[in-house]
């Protein structure tokens, strides 16, 4: 632009040489000297001028040509050809490529002038500066300022973009001078070219052939070329470069070979050698460039065909494999479980990876192909859908998916097969142990031992309730077998008959122990029952021993006293005895159950019951019997002493009531009159209560005299007295009744009466009181009493009613008296009276009420107020934070209480309107007290806030303070943590474990700092507000800084002492978090969601793009990462090095899946939008659509014209909506088929929703046609019916004055006449409206014939109207005529003469307008004359026809002749006058107008003059933009002016130029150069101030975009600085991954800030005039989006504090529900049953208690190392984890000492159920010795002694068992020191049998020894017996014998 301006400043100063300047020096010299040679020099220079300017002339027409041509248009002469600005328009339209405004037609000044106008201001526009260049100079053809004009386009569109740059400094140059450079350039090196300038360089020829054969040297040989031949030179370049090159030959060899060659032509045609030439090296270059892109083609093909191969293999595989993956069908067992594991686990490790490498090597294949297509621009390959490296993705996703799910379902159906194997082991085992107790149970239940009396069954009772109970709890072992069966039948346990079989036994047994104890308990109850019976009947069975005694009694009584005593006695002995009836009755019931002859248990014999029950049955018939004998004889003595008793009081009374009924005393008044009436009542009921008693009495007697009694006679006299006593004084008593039933009904009345007239006194009272009360209590009290009057009053009516039924009900001689008839009608009137009062009453309480509630809500509200007022005045802020947050927590419970008051406030208000709206009589006090607690209220709420300001304030200074004692514990816990990892060493694994130990320290220290940022803002911002706590507040900074300072210190040692393991652990660390990041982002990619609402699809796109920029983000981290792994793992072959390198080729997968995924995701989100988009539109659509479609469907035809005008109108608006919604129905149509066609997901439904959409749309534009052309056809019809109802309406009006014949008076017969001459002339001129109506009636049918009827019918009613008013009126004026013709015609002859003298002092006035608005008003009066005139001159005509007809009547002909001569006369003679002064008037205005229309522009231009040098430039980009409009406008509205301002200087020309208006010339001249200088300086301002506002657009958009960018971080800065924590592990995961998302908007928004800092920068380097604000902006906006990411990094910190925290809650939990299902084992009370039991118990409970330590120690610390380490981190909650910590450790020792406890327990229950089985065995063995103890004592002495010897041996064998005898007693004795109550009396008893057992053998072992001793004795006492005999019978044989001895000896030997 600058080059521009400068090239233009240089043309005009040479033209204003060449032109003005030298002219008018050559002028002046000509007017100064008239000198011949002087007249020759300037000749010919002006010669020399004319000659560049035809030379111009022509090169311009050329070059405007050759652009032309391309719109096939051509001029021929260039000053003439571009006048109409036509040309001009399209030329600028080929060199812009822009669209101008078309071009007006015509051909007017006007018309040349705008179109220039549009031209000019488009090269203003295109900030072209165009200096005293207007559209008038153009079109007037002026030479210089046409070629000016054409030379500027030329520099703009052509020479303007021209710049070379040079080798040495690589300055640019102006247009100009690039151009001579690159000439020189071009042409150096070339013989006899020197080109220094464009004009004299060139006139050889040389430099253009030059030029030519530098870039095309095939064209000219330019060493035959002679600089002497220039015009050969000239030619020959110029011919081929129009021949080969293709450029307009612009200039002719005679133009250039001049002395003085023109500049612009020259340097207009180089310009087109260079423009061709850059192009043809710009296609050179090109042209190299395509064989690279060809060379990569078919190697680039033959990789794609490679990868679709494989991604089609790969693809395949995965799909199958996932088909197999999915299979859910497992072995219903544990070893097909585990073969099914093992076959997973080898297809992970075998036929997996090589899979993954394939894929990976793809990912690398394609990315190498898009790499390669990128390189060479081509359009880079996108593998078909189905393909897509994110297809593979996914599916390799897919296959993952299922491959975790398989792992997962595979290990889940193990553990359950394993727990199902455990669950079978525990049911077998608790199965067993129930079916033993339950088989034990069976047999103990099924004995009968309940005894033979009430005591023995009862104590069996008891003992089987014991039993019950013991069955009762066994049901829930029971149960827990069963429940153990279900859930393996639920698991579907492979083994599960067998288990469903045992399950069933158990239930089986268990059952039939129910029935057989439900059938013993019946047994037990039908013998208690039994026995209570039989014990019953022993009872009954003394008692009626003892009545019997009573009832045999002789005594009957003396007298009837004595009689009614011994009556009640038996009475009781009765009652005694039909109660014990019923408990016979039911013992005898209970005993029959048990005697009934029925299969089942019988607890007795029945017969023994039977005879018993029929014993007592006996027995109490016999004790009824005598007592009803007993009875009858008491009754007969007491009937006859209770009548002797009767009758003798019956007597008496008699004679007493005589007495009563004889005194003649009715009564004084009613009440006695009533009390003798009421006692005479009561003597009437009680004689009529006797008389019954009395003659059943009597009649008793009777029959008792009849039956035969012993006092007969006596009887029946003495009943007939009394019956005649009786009769006598019912007579007497009804007499008395009669006379006081009439004495009261009097009284009664009167009574009545006075009560009515005391009522109606009280109630006149109470409803007249003034009393309204004084508060609202009382008036409400009132109100409420007044209620009760008035229901009292309402309810009185009835009671009057009765009263006059009362009087009616009277005897005659009372009821007809005057005071009777008196009393009712007052009681009435007064009556009447009350009940107007009480609803006058009602209307004054309300209003009372009303008020006063008003009032004492009112004073409550203030009440209030000043007590809370009090409080906050008396309020002083104290400095301590306990006492603050109190005041806060009273602040807080002052709102609920304020809002309340503040809507009692209302209610008062509201009231207090309501009531002044009801006129109430303290209006203005209701107002005055209003206004008043209005007033309070405001100014408590301000003292409300102050003191909440205040209060705010003292907490921040508190909170302040808070903030920094937390930060220094904080920074010295970072302190400890760093001090803590000294320990570490800098190996890998060291160097991780530093990893996990200062996880957290950098963000903690992150966090550190913003805190200390925060707290210095902090403490400014408080020591501002606070200058008395200043010090304090800057002391904490102070503090705080040091300990933060020494921690910085403490982390620099420690990483100087760490040295590269540090690089290491950064590693690591980046390595986790970026794994991390990785993670999230494929879980945030991978979702399923799809949008349902544009706003969901535009927030889905808006994340993904985000995710987009996170990836490239982390795409340099990336790369950093994979480098630095291979630097550290490289050569390594440790194993954690080997974990290291998988973790990042696990990274590259993960790297390479997610940009396929995001592809994937952004196709499907972006099919989704579109869809979104075209449904919003459809809704709009359709929403038009219905619309259209009601308006249609509920349009009816109107009935009036304006209602028919107003529905084509209306119809009309709303076809031109519908155009305007056609397009965006048609664009809602085009877009939804463009989706379709593209492949939408939803195309069918969009498909569906087109052809709707457009079918509707055709239908309703049908309809909206159909229905304007009926609304159209109506308006017509109504139009003609207005029409012929108007003309109706006239004709009627008219036909009144017609008919109007009062025309006989002579006095008014001339005005008569002139009205009506007026009324026929106005009724010839509306002949045409019949006409008019006629033609229109007739055209309407023929074009709507269906409207025949009715228009042919008003056609012809208006017909017959017209004739008959003609015919009336030409009658009447007929009869006017004839009434006095002489008189008419002097009369008009003297009035039109009165009219031409009046007319002539008119039309003679000099008056002609002072100003505008008084030559309006005289024109107007002159076209009222104009009118008159002409009705006068009809009125002439007329005399002459009344001459005529007065001259056939014979009247003075030449008077009336003359009469006529004279007016016409006058008349004619002042026409002409009339006409001139006329013409005068409208030369007046004419000058008026114009001085008018000078004085509007000056005024307009002065309205707009404060605008356009108005120095507000807004504060805001909104009033910027509207200023900038606002100007815009302005120059618009001044452009829109020109025409108007041009018209004005056209008018003056002709007002100047006119002599006669010479004298007004001068001022109009120097006002005309007045308002265009004003014009000017207006376009100049209005420039300026477009320039200003630019500037100051820009620095509000600037300030626009910073405070934006500022709200956006402040926005972020509000979450960041959020308190909001999440509830759990799930809500901690989404809020991180919200921050992640967050983060990278962060970070994404580094872009915008760095895009503001630049736009400062520029704004600054400009020299803006806010530059220094602008700095001070961008600076803050740098800070704060500093702090915004350090709070995100803090925030980062936290989030993830809150994660760690929530894992080791999960983990606590988990571990402590372990520790509690673990406990419940360790806390079970089931000791064993048995031996065996509680042997099982205890081998299990010490498996149990082995693997609970290994496992359960291993959980615990690893638990508390997490704890440990959150603690060391300087968690927040370090407290709360600390607390965990503890309560595990405290449950983990519990379990642990319940471990020990059971342990202890189960050892002592077994040594106690070891003594009871050893116990039991030993008791067997010593029972089964017992029994195996023969009682054989043998036969003979061998079998004795052997006997003997088996005993012996027996004897041995027991001294074993002596041994356990005694180790059991020793046991006993052990362990009952250890127990005591039963137990130890169950050990001592069982020690008792064994030991009694013991003894008893022992005892038998004696015995049978003595036993066999004695035996053994016995026999041998035989043998020696049997011997002797043996003996004594040899010695008797020998003595018998006859031999003698020989030797004595031998005897005694024997």
């Amino acid at each position: 632009m600058t080059t521009v301006a400068a090239e233009l400043e240089h043309m005009e100063l040479q033209q204003q040489y060449v032109g003005d300047t030298v002219n008018n020096r050559w002028d002046d010299e000509w007017d100064n000297e008239n000198s011949s040679a002087r007249l020759f020099e300037r000749s010919r220079i002006k010669a020399l001028a004319d000659e560049r300017e035809a030379v111009q002339k022509k090169t311009f027409t050329k070059w405007v040509n050759s652009h032309l041509s391309r719109v096939s248009c051509r001029i021929t002469d260039l000053y003439m050809d571009l006048r109409d600005g036509r040309m001009l328009i399209k030329l600028l339209e080929v060199l812009s490529g822009e669209r101008l405004p078309k071009p007006t037609k015509g051909r007017m000044r006007i018309h040349c002038l705008e179109n220039v106008d549009k031209a000019l201001q488009f090269l203003k526009e295109q900030r072209v500066h165009l200096e005293n260049m207007g559209s008038h100079d153009i079109v007037d053809g002026n030479h210089r300022l046409t070629l000016g004009l054409i030379w500027t386009i030329i520099l703009r569109f052509q020479i303007q973009d021209i710049s070379v740059e040079t080798e040495d400094n690589k300055e640019k140059r102006s247009a100009k001078d690039a151009l001579l450079l690159w000439c020189q350039m071009k042409t150096a090196g070339y013989p006899n070219v020197n080109i220094h300038n464009f004009t004299t360089s060139w006139r050889d020829g040389m430099a253009f052939n030059a030029l030519i054969h530098k870039h095309r040297p095939d064209l000219i040989d330019f060493d035959k070329l002679k600089k002497s031949n220039a015009h050969y030179n000239l030619q020959n370049a110029f011919n081929l470069a129009e021949q080969h090159l293709g450029l307009t030959k612009l200039l002719d060899p005679e133009d250039i070979s001049v002395d003085h060659p023109d500049e612009k032509s020259i340097i207009t045609y180089v310009v087109t050698y260079y423009h061709y030439f850059s192009k043809m090296k710009a296609l050179k270059v090109e042209g190299k460039r395509i064989g690279k892109v060809l060379d990569n083609a078919i190697e680039t093909e033959k990789m794609i065909e490679k990868y679709e191969s494989l991604a089609s293999d790969l693809l395949e595989w995965i799909e199958q494999t996932i088909i197999i993956l999915n299979n859910r069908k497992f072995a219903n067992s544990l070893v097909g479980v585990q073969q099914q594991l093992q076959a997973f686990n080898t297809y992970r490790t075998v036929e997996k990876p090589p899979k993954f490498t394939e894929k990976g090597n793809l990912e690398v294949l394609l990315f190498t192909i898009q790499s390669k297509m990128r390189a060479n621009n081509q359009k880079v390959y996108m593998p078909r859908e189905g393909k897509l490296i994110s297809d593979i993705n996914k599916a390799w996703e897919r296959l993952e998916k299922a491959e975790h799910e398989r792992e997962l379902a595979l290990r889940t159906e193990l553990i359950r097969q394993e727990k199902l194997e455990q669950l079978a082991r525990r049911f077998d085992r608790k199965a067993a142990m129930r079916e033993t107790w339950l088989s034990e149970n069976q047999r103990l239940v099924s004995q009968d031992n309940f005894g033979f009396d009430l005591q023995a069954v009862e104590a069996a009772t008891k003992k089987h309730e014991a039993i019950e109970t013991d069955i009762a709890a066994y049901e829930e072992r029971v149960q827990a077998v069963v429940a153990v069966a279900t859930e393996l039948e639920a698991e579907n346990y492979h083994d599960i008959k067998r288990i469903n079989a045992r399950r069933d036994n158990v239930l089986r047994l268990w059952e039939y122990l129910l029935e057989l104890l439900k059938a013993r308990r019946h047994r037990l109850e039908m013998n208690l029952g039994l026995q209570r019976v039989f014990q019953e009947m022993l009872y009954i069975m003394d008692w009626m021993d003892e009545m019997k005694m009573l009832l045999l009694s002789q005594d009957y009584g003396k007298h009837l006293l004595g009689v009614e005593d011994l009556v009640q006695k038996h009475a009781l002995v009765e009652a005694d005895i039909a109660i014990q009836a019923d408990r016979v009755k039911a013992v005898n019931s209970n005993a029959q159950k048990f005697a009934i002859d029925e299969s089942g248990y019988k607890p007795c014999d029945p017969q023994v019951i039977r005879d018993r029950v029929a014993h007592m049955e006996f027995c109490y018939q016999e004790l009824t019997q005598l007592a009803a004998e007993r009875r009858a004889r008491l009754e007969e003595s007491r009937r006859l002493w209770k009548f002797f008793w009767e009758m003798a009081e019956e007597e008496g009374w008699m004679r007493e009531k005589e007495q009563i009924l004889s005194l003649d005393d009715c009564g004084k008044d009613l009440t006695g009159a009533a009390r003798l009436l009421s006692q005479h009542r009561a003597l009437e009921d009680e004689m009529s209560g006797r008389a019954a008693k009395l003659h059943e009495t009597a009649r008793e007697g009777e029959e008792m005299a009849d039956a035969g009694h012993f006092g007969a006679d006596r009887l029946r006299e003495r009943a007939g007295e009394v019956r005649a006593q009786w009769a006598a004084l019912e007579a007497l008593a009804a007499a008395r009744k009669a006379r006081l039933e009439e004495a009261c009904a009097l009284h009664q009345f009167l009574v009545d009466a006075d009560d009515a007239d005391a009522w109606t006194l009280d109630a006149l009272r109470v409803v007249s009181s003034g009393d309204l009360g004084h508060d609202e209590f009382s008036a409400r009290a009132l109100a409420k009493k007044h209620k009760d009057a008035a229901e009292e009053v309402a309810s009185y009516r009835p009671a009057l009613d009765a009263l006059h039924e009362q009087a009616r009900a009277l005897p005659p001689q009372h009821a007809d008296s005057e005071d009777v008839k008196g009393r009712l009608a007052g009681i009435e009137e007064r009556y009447a009276e009350v009940a107007e009062l009480t609803r006058l009453r009602k209307q004054a309480l309300n209003d009372a009420l009303a008020f006063y509630k008003m009032q004492s809500e009112a004073e409550a509200c203030e009440v209030w107020i000043d007590e809370k007022q009090q409080w906050l005045d008396q309020l002083e802020i104290p400095e301590k934070l306990e006492d603050l947050e109190v005041i806060q927590h009273r602040f807080e419970s002052l709102e609920p209480e304020t809002n309340n008051q503040a809507s009692r406030i209302a209610v008062v208000n509201q009231i207090a309107r309501q009531l002044i709206h009801n006129g109430h009589p303290s209006e203005k006090d209701i107002k005055a007290q209003q206004d008043k607690l209005n007033t309070r209220w405001s100014q408590f709420r301000e003292l409300v806030d102050r003191k909440k300001e205040l209060l705010q304030s003292a907490l921040g200074v508190q909170n302040y303070h808070l903030d920094c004692n937390e930060t220094k514990s904080w920074i010295r816990e970072k302190t400890k943590v760093i001090e803590s990892t000294q320990e570490l060493g800098n190996d890998l694994t060291g160097v991780m474990a530093l990893q996990r130990k200062l996880t957290g320290m950098e963000r903690d220290l992150a966090a550190i700092e913003d805190k200390l940022g925060d707290l210095k803002g902090e403490a400014g911002r408080l020591a501002e507000e606070h200058p008395d706590q200043a010090t304090a507040i800057t002391g904490q900074l102070a503090e705080i800084a040091a300990v933060w300072e020494e921690m910085k210190e403490t982390l620099r040692a420690r990483e100087e002492s760490l040295g590269e393991a540090s690089k290491l652990q950064g590693f690591l660390r980046d390595l986790d978090d970026f794994q991390a990041w990785l993670s999230r982002t494929q879980t945030a990619i991978a979702s399923e969601d799809m949008p349902n609402t544009l706003a969901e699809a535009e927030k889905l796109l808006a994340q993904h793009e985000a995710i987009k920029n996170e990836i490239r983000n982390y795409e340099e981290d990336y790369q950093k990462m994979r480098d630095m792994g291979e630097m550290v793992t490289r050569g390594q072959t440790d194993a954690q090095y080997m974990f290291l390198r998988q973790r990042l080729q696990a990274l590259d997968t993960g790297w390479n899946e997610l940009h396929k995924m995001w592809e994937n995701r952004q196709n499907l989100l972006s099919q989704s939008h579109a869809y979104q988009l075209f449904l919003r539109d459809t809704k709009q659509a359709e929403a038009f659509l219905n619309n259209q479609e009601y308006v249609l469907a509920h349009t009816e035809m109107p009935t009036t014209l304006e209602a028919a005008e107003a529905a084509i109108k209306k119809q009309e608006d709303f076809m031109t909506t519908m155009d305007a919604n056609e397009e965006k129905i048609n664009g809602v149509v085009e877009a939804g088929r463009r989706l379709a066609s593209d492949g939408n997901i939803n195309a069918e439904k969009i498909q569906e929703k087109v052809a709707s959409i457009d079918d509707r749309h055709k239908k309703n534009r049908e309809a909206a046609v159909e229905l304007l052309m009926r609304l159209k056809d109506n308006r017509d019809l109504q139009k003609f019916l207005q029409d012929c109802q108007e003309l109706n309406l006239w004709i009627n009006e008219k036909m009144l004055t017609a008919q109007d014949m009062s025309y006989d008076e002579a006095r008014n017969l001339h005005s008569k006449w002139l009205k009506h001459q007026a009324f026929m002339a106005e009724l010839q001129s509306n002949k045409e409206w019949l006409d008019k109506i006629d033609k229109e009636g007739k055209q309407l049918v023929s074009e709507k014939p269906e409207l025949e009827e009715v228009v042919r019918e008003n056609l012809a009613s208006l017909q017959k109207q017209w004739e008959e008013l003609e015919s009336t009126t030409q009658t009447k004026a007929q009869r006017l005529f004839d009434a006095n013709k002489a008189e008419l015609f002097t009369q008009s002859c003297a009035d039109l003469d009165k009219w031409l003298g009046g007319l002539e002092g008119q039309i003679q006035s000099d008056d002609y307008g002072k100003d505008l608005t008084s030559v309006n008003i005289l024109l107007k009066k002159q076209q009222m004359l104009e009118s008159q005139v002409e009705v006068r001159q009809r009125e002439v005509v007329e005399l002459q026809s009344q001459a005529v007809a007065l001259s056939q009547e014979g009247g003075d002909t030449e008077e009336v002749d003359g009469q006529r001569q004279l007016v016409e006369q006058k008349f004619q003679e002042l026409l002409e006058p009339l006409l001139k002064r006329k013409n005068l008037l409208m030369a007046s205005r004419e000058i008026h107008q114009f001085n008018r229309d000078v004085e509007d522009e000056f005024l307009w231009a002065e309205e707009r003059m404060p605008i356009a040098t108005s120095t507000d430039h807004g504060h805001n980009l909104q009033t910027v933009q509207l200023l900038i409009k606002k100007n815009q406008t302005l120059q618009k509205e001044i452009q829109g002016h020109q025409p108007r301002f041009d018209d004005i200087f056209e008018r003056s020309q002709a007002i100047v130029g006119d002599p006669e208006q010479s004298p007004s010339a001068e001022p109009i001249r120097a006002r005309l150069a007045d308002l265009q200088a004003l014009w000017g300086q207006l376009m100049a301002e209005a420039d300026k101030r477009h320039g200003r506002l630019e500037e100051a657009h820009k620095a509000q958009q600037y300030y626009f975009d910073a405070a934006e960018a500022e709200a956006w971080m402040s926005e972020q800065e509000l979450y960041m600085m959020s308190e909001e924590k999440a509830k759990d592990e799930q809500s901690s995961v989404a809020m991180l991954k919200k921050h992640q998302i967050l983060e990278q908007a962060v970070e994404d928004y580094a872009e915008a800030v760095h895009q503001l800092s630049k736009t400062s920068r520029g704004l600054v380097a400009a020299g803006h005039p806010e530059s220094e604000r602008i700095g001070m902006r961008q600076s803050q906006v740098d800070k704060l989006y500093a702090g915004l990411k350090d709070l995100s990094e803090e925030r980062r910190g936290k989030l993830d504090e809150r994660f760690r925290l929530f894992q080791l809650n999960r983990e606590v939990d988990d571990l402590e529900q372990w520790i509690a299902e673990r406990e419940v084992v360790a806390g079970s009370h089931e000791l064993g049953q048995d031996y065996e039991h509680v042997t099982m118990l205890q081998e299990r409970f010490r498996e149990f208690a082995r693997d609970t330590g290994t496992i359960g120690q291993e959980r615990v610390d690893a638990v508390n190392r997490m704890a440990d380490e959150l603690i060391n981190a300087g968690h927040a909650d370090a407290a709360t984890v600390a607390e965990w910590k503890d309560g595990l450790n405290e449950a983990w020792a519990d379990l642990l000492e319940l471990i020990d406890t059971r342990t202890q327990i189960l050892a002592a229950s077994y040594e106690l159920h070891k003594f009871y089985h050893d116990a039991k065995e030993i008791l067997g063995r010593v029972l089964d010795k017992h029994k195996r103890l023969p009682e054989e004592l043998g036969r003979d002495q061998n079998t004795v002694e052997t006997l003997q010897r088996m005993h012996t041996a027996f004897e041995h064998d027991i001294q074993a068992l002596g041994t356990q005898v005694k180790q059991l007693q020793e046991d006993a004795a052990r362990l009952q020191s250890a127990y005591a109550g039963d137990k130890a009396d169950d050990i001592q008893r069982r020690e008792g049998e064994v030991l009694e057992a013991w003894r008893s053998l022992l005892e038998a072992c004696d015995g049978r020894r003595a036993r066999l001793l004695d035996t053994g004795d016995k026999f041998r006492f035989f043998s020696m017996v049997r011997d002797l005999m043996l003996w004594m019978e040899d010695v008797i044989r020998l003595i018998e014998a006859q031999e003698k001895p020989r030797c004595v000896c031998v005897c005694v030997c024997v």
